[in-house]
């Protein structure tokens, strides 16, 4: 036996022990479980319906399905609704959160310990516990069947304070003295030396709320009634009814359009994606 046998055998049971390959075969199966609903969902969009069952190389492609979807319902007003919906809450939520997460991490009051630890108590509260109460309230102020209503429980995101507040008191105080010395106001550094300093935060949060609204459905199904202020996941219930039967092919199409946005802005940013969330770490 010679003397690089141990070795070889050692670098053997290095390799088989080694769950790397593992974590690859896992990574790969969870990839094709989670893409093999959009493959579908592609081909029966684009060929037409005795097809949704029947996969075959010589089948037709067609526009046709997606036609027939935008007719059944108002998609674009729903497409407006819902771009109006998503950015109004990301506006509100960045404003109040930046303001928020500034105080918490740069200002001493009574009681903030308290008032930080109740907004942390929001982030283990799930929204669907707070439906009866919500519409309880937006019904006395009279705002059910608006996108305010549909909004106006989001506006205050405890996640956007939580990770803007740990990004802002990673950032020197040297600076906000230096500034200070400079006759800059308080609302001038958070403008001019937080908020550039925190931009990746703001784009990883900025993806998460408006993917996240962009797919709400339980919340606008309650405090909507009618087509002026419904959303996209709302409108898609029209494709489920039993006066519209069931039709794969329009509903795939149906679901392409209303998820073509969030599909195209991944394949167009991901890198960026990805760059934010990974630079927007919890010092």
């Amino acid at each position: 036996m010679s003397a690089t046998a141990p070795h070889a055998e050692g670098a053997r049971r290095l390799v088989y022990n080694d769950p790397t390959w593992l974590d690859t075969v896992a990574a790969w199966v969870l990839a094709l479980l989670w893409i093999l609903p959009l493959v579908y969902a592609i081909w029966t969009a684009f060929h037409p319906s005795e097809y949704s069952t029947r996969f075959s190389l010589t089948a037709p492609l067609t526009l046709d399905n997606f036609r027939r979807a935008w007719e059944a319902a108002p998609f674009a007003r729903y497409f407006l609704n819902t771009a109006m919906l998503v950015l109004m809450i990301l506006a509100v939520q960045v404003v109040l959160g930046t303001m928020a997460a500034y105080a918490f991490a740069r200002y001493e009051f009574r009681g903030k310990n308290v008032a930080f630890a109740l907004v942390l108590v929001q982030l283990m509260i799930m929204p669907d516990i707070l439906l009866v109460e919500n519409y309880k309230t937006m019904s006395q102020l009279g705002l059910v069947d608006t996108l305010v209503a549909i909004g106006l429980p989001y506006f205050a995101s405890a996640f956007c304070i939580f990770l803007l507040r740990q990004t802002f008191m990673g950032i020197p105080k040297e600076l906000d003295e230096a500034a200070r010395v400079e006759g800059a106001s308080a609302m001038q550094i958070l403008w001019r030396v937080y908020v550039p300093l925190a931009r990746p935060v703001y784009t990883a949060f900025a993806l998460v709320s408006v993917s996240f609204h962009w797919n709400n459905f339980l919340w606008p199904l309650i405090i909507t009634n009618s087509v002026k202020a419904r959303p996209l996941t709302v409108g898609l219930q029209v494709f489920s009814s039993v006066d519209q039967g069931v039709d794969w092919s329009i509903i795939t199409a149906a679901t392409l359009m209303t998820s073509a946005p969030l599909l195209i802005g991944f394949l167009l940013f991901q890198r960026q994606f990805v760059q934010s969330f990974m630079r927007a770490g919890i010092k």
